[in-house]
């Protein structure tokens, strides 16, 4: 029974993960190497690429700064007080609870052009929703957990001993940070990070909802590859999606690495 169990468990593993991206891979390639490099090298695609790239570094640094931040505030500021820090961390789990697709349908309800918010930043000559403003804060709002859960559960194992300690020998609050803080929750910031630029890299229906996939304007590589598909082009979206594919590979090697490393540590 236990062999079949295994056995079990591994075919729905192949099934659902591996057979997909060989289908995608025999996908990108089914006209050939020209195939593919044309899916790729097409204007609208190497635009949908620099912005996916533009939104994923721009989150993962605001992700990074105030996800440690908060980490910080909710584990070590006792003048937050109890009830305010359980209110803040239910908070953050809110991406959990909800689908990006409602998330982002508060965000152009909050921020759309007709909105008194909307309208104000539109009088100001800024654009938010249907415009990359509102596709970073979309995926913000779908990533900013990960970061916290990543690095509040180290602070709270190593305690606030040494960072005391430190305190006490005179050391500033920014020099004990960096030198008994954050190496101990760096491999924790690093997980946080693999996994911040994963979500982002692969995030749809809040993007979808907020940027009105507006072709060379605001369409990102998952929403091309959506239209792609509803436009029967599906040379050209497997190839768009095999890069996605080796990009979460890559990020899924990088996060084991950072997990061993982490457990060391």
């Amino acid at each position: 029974m236990r062999r079949l169990w295994i056995g079990l468990t591994v075919a729905v593993f192949g099934l659902l993960l591996i057979v997909p991206v060989i289908r995608i891979a025999m996908g990108a390639f089914d006209v050939g190497w020209n195939g593919f490099s044309n899916g790729l090298a097409r204007p609208e695609s190497l635009h949908a690429l620099y912005m996916t790239g533009l939104i994923v570094v721009v989150v993962t640094i605001v992700n990074t700064l105030f996800g440690v931040m908060l980490s910080l505030y909710l584990v070590r500021a006792n003048w937050l007080g109890r009830r305010l820090k359980q209110l803040i961390n239910s908070i953050v789990d809110l991406p959990f609870a909800v689908s990006p697709v409602i998330g982002g349908l508060m965000i152009v309800l909050l921020l759309g052009p007709e909105t008194a918010l909307g309208a104000l930043f539109n009088k100001a000559g800024i654009d938010i929703v249907y415009a990359l403003p509102g596709m970073i804060i979309a995926t913000l709002f779908v990533t900013f957990p990960l970061i916290v859960r990543e690095v509040m559960p180290v602070l709270q194992e190593i305690g606030n001993a040494q960072e005391e300690a430190a305190s006490t020998l005179g050391a500033s609050a920014w020099t004990t940070f960096w030198r008994v803080t954050f190496p101990s929750i760096q491999w924790s910031i690093v997980y946080g990070v693999v996994l911040t630029v994963a979500r982002s890299l692969g995030e749809f229906g809040a993007v979808l909802v907020v940027s009105g996939n507006i072709l060379f304007k605001t369409q990102t590589a998952t929403t091309l590859v959506y239209q792609d598909v509803e436009n029967f082009n599906l040379t050209a979206a497997n190839s768009i999606a095999l890069v996605l594919a080796a990009g979460s590979v890559t990020l899924l090697l990088l996060m084991e690495w950072a997990k061993s490393r982490r457990e060391v540590h």
